[in-house]
């Protein structure tokens, strides 16, 4: 199976700027799409933003232009560099990732246990 633990969350003030990592081990490859949610207390999960093998990117509205993914398909470690961060960031980060579990192209998808990123004004 597939284990994800993120790093780099804390405490940071209004405009500055975490750098968040996902290293996955275990039956994971560079075919596997990952990204990143994140949850606010009281709120729904929501996407921030994911890369695709395929080379797709997609980010959420509300951090376009202010956040990047990537990837480093050797270590297998995704990144979340976030910047110009905003209170309104503040959630519990997760890192997920969609494995190709069979030949016919199923998937499962894993998630890492959260690292916590609050914002202050």
């Amino acid at each position: 199976q597939v284990q994800l633990v993120e790093s780099g969350g804390g405490l940071v003030q209004a405009g500055g700027s975490l750098r968040l990592s996902c290293a996955a081990s275990g039956r994971i490859s560079s075919d596997d799409d990952m990204g990143w949610y994140r949850q606010a207390p009281g709120k729904q999960r929501e996407l921030v933003a994911r890369l695709t093998s395929g080379g797709r990117i997609d980010y959420a509205d509300s951090v376009k232009g202010r956040f990047t993914i990537s990837r480093d398909r050797t270590k297998k470690t995704v990144y979340l560099q976030m910047s110009s961060l905003k209170p309104e960031d503040t959630a519990v980060y997760y890192c997920a990732a969609s494995v190709v579990v069979n030949v016919e192209g199923a998937r499962r998808n894993f998630w890492g246990q959260g690292t916590q990123v609050t914002v202050s004004s």
